[in-house]
């Protein structure tokens, strides 16, 4: 399958950070991005933010600390020029890591829009072992803490409490 173009590549981030807006259960995420005088918004799915992180955390652990302390040297420099404003719903995360440049190169793509003669917009950059281990941490911190999940079914539990299907709904669980 041939990789679908990229509409905005930044290059290498001089910021990344994860986000989180609004109170558990109303939650929305976002990666702020900013790369020279580009800047980007993507909003995410709490499911998305918190696999990046379980993933981006998994693989920084198992690199070598010669390889987290090695210089990174992204295959793209900073954007440079006129500045880009990119923000967008998330609709498919591609993440890869190239030993040789000591980086990760994440791609997002738009959700898919009901007007196909569009075209959906996408962004890549890189990032480096540091900022990936940074952004792991947050990520999954953000995730953390959220609305606690039932034992039972792993649904989320809301303040005004939560009526399992595990228990045919014979048992009403809440949170305290």
């Amino acid at each position: 399958m041939e990789p679908r173009p990229v509409k905005y590549p930044l290059g290498s981030l001089s910021l990344i950070e994860a986000k989180s807006f609004g109170e558990p259960g109303e939650r929305t995420f976002v990666l702020a991005l900013e790369a020279g005088p580009a800047a980007g918004s993507l909003w995410l799915e709490k499911e998305q933010l918190f696999q990046l992180g379980v993933y981006l955390r998994d693989v920084v652990q198992s690199m070598s600390d010669e390889d987290r302390e090695r210089a990174s040297q992204p295959v793209e420099a900073e954007k440079s020029g006129e500045g880009a404003s990119v923000e967008f719903k998330v609709g498919q995360l591609l993440l890869s890591y190239d030993p040789a440049a000591n980086s990760f190169c994440l791609t997002a793509y738009e959700r898919e829009e009901a007007d196909p003669t569009e075209e959906a917009t996408s962004v890549s950059f890189w990032i480096t072992p540091e900022q990936a281990d940074n952004l792991a941490k947050e990520a999954l911190r953000i995730c953390a803490a959220g609305r606690p999940r039932c034992f039972l079914c792993g649904l989320p539990i809301d303040p005004e409490g939560h009526i399992c299907p595990r228990a045919n709904g014979h048992t009403t669980f809440e949170v305290g």
